[in-house]
């Protein structure tokens, strides 16, 4: 059966569709338990360190099992992959609703990590399987976007809590996930020229293993620049998402309730409009210059770097929300190009992988900056010093990217 035209161009922005559904509930069943604290301990006794360990928990174990998941959409299809993670989470979500006690609570939230780890790397990477020309930084920018929104939408869970229970929030998610799971088992397909690719070398493929995959992807020096300013920008990220509301209320003498509004009232929106703009631009430099996806995250970076000491070392509260906005926008770009730079110097058989290591790394990055920002406040310094330090990582970022535009080795690929 021939191709039909239509179908071929509109598919691929079908799949992104779907994928953004899938990212916004993986972010939101992750973060609404933090919305619901009050409601969970009032109904399970717990002290607030435990509380904090629900979270903790879930990051270390989705970090450590990054890699593996993977591993696993390089070795298996990638769409069962991602379907299959998110029936699981979405059933240990369901699950949740029935637990009575404390450790019965933690248990859910190491399984949900262990299934959550498995649908990053394949999402991207599937994403990129079907954008292989010049749409895959814009295709991956609109997937972060409803990631983004997934994360903003974090407010529902503690809404529906005081309205109803916190058992019941986890019920109905639960419920909406495993449908969607069930419905995308109609709709989402490895793109079939990949499958019969696949087929056509199984025999090399079956004796690749995870050993060996981290073997060859760390013998690439790009892939090893990649890492490290991934790593990197995640500490700025983490330091400024985790700070900046404290900074705001100490600074400008604001209460907590209003400084966390203008920590995100601006931040996020810049950032879901910054991470679309970023791989629209990509997009467009690429077409002229195959390294295109590296030049606009350095611009966006660029312009960041100071546009956060200027916010850090301002007494105008104006100024230092239009510098955090600024960065807030431009940063993004780096998300929106971060999987298209993999592909660039990755072989396909590795990309998830790659991208897993990279997610283990961003997990342990942003317990590094978080904390910090603690060791800061300890050493009872002022907030703005640890910004103006994150406007000097960021510059480290900037070189390094520039020596990955210098010694990149580009791997072609056919159009979608």
């Amino acid at each position: 059966m021939k191709k039909v035209p239509f179908l071929s161009s509109v598919y691929p922005w079908v799949i992104v569709g779907l994928l953004c559904v899938v990212g916004c509930l993986n972010y939101l069943d992750r973060m609404m338990i933090t919305t619901m604290r009050g409601s969970i301990m009032s109904s399970i006794p717990m002290s607030e360190s435990q509380f904090g360990l629900l979270t903790s928990l879930f990051l270390w174990v989705y970090g450590l099992l990054s890699p593996l998941a993977g591993y696993l959409a390089d070795r298996f299809n990638r769409s069962r992959v991602i379907i299959g993670s998110l029936f699981v989470w979405s059933l240990v979500t369901w699950m949740t609703a029935y637990v009575s006690t404390f450790e019965e609570l933690l248990l859910t939230r190491a399984l949900m990590g262990i299934s959550e780890a498995c649908y990053i790397p394949a999402a991207l990477a599937l994403i990129s399987d079907y954008h292989r020309g010049s749409s895959r930084s814009l295709a991956t920018g609109i997937h972060m976007g409803g990631i983004m929104i997934g994360q903003s939408l974090g407010f529902i869970g503690g809404w529906l809590a005081e309205d109803r229970t916190w058992n019941y929030v986890f019920l109905v998610f639960g419920i909406i996930g495993i449908v969607y799971a069930i419905l995308l088992t109609f709709s989402l397909k490895d793109r079939k020229e990949d499958t019969t690719a696949e087929n056509a070398i199984s025999e090399t493929t079956s004796a690749i293993g995870l050993k060996e995959a981290i073997k060859v992807l760390f013998s690439n020096r790009g892939y090893w620049l990649a890492l490290t300013f991934w790593g990197i920008a995640g500490v700025v990220t983490w330091m400024i998402v985790g700070w900046l509301p404290t900074y705001y209320q100490e600074h400008f003498g604001l209460t907590q309730s209003v400084a966390g509004m203008y920590a995100t009232a601006y931040f996020h929106p810049a950032s879901l409009f910054g991470v679309l703009v970023g791989g629209y631009l990509a997009d467009r430099f690429s077409r002229q210059n195959p390294k295109g996806r590296i030049l606009v995250p350095m611009i966006g970076l660029a312009i960041a770097a100071p546009a956060v000491f200027i916010a850090a070392s301002t007494s105008v509260f104006g100024l230092a929300i239009a510098g955090f906005t600024i960065y807030a926008f431009t940063r993004t770009f780096l998300d929106a190009n971060m999987m298209p730079i993999l592909c660039m110097i990755v072989d396909r058989r590795y990309r998830a992988t790659g991208y897993g290591i990279i997610n283990m790394l961003s997990c342990i990055i942003g317990g590094i900056g978080i904390y910090a920002g603690g060791a800061v406040r300890d050493a009872h310094l002022d907030l703005s010093i640890l910004f103006r330090v994150a406007t000097v990582v960021l510059l480290i970022c900037i070189f390094l990217l520039y020596r990955l535009y210098l010694t990149a080795n580009v791997i072609e690929e056919k159009e979608a």
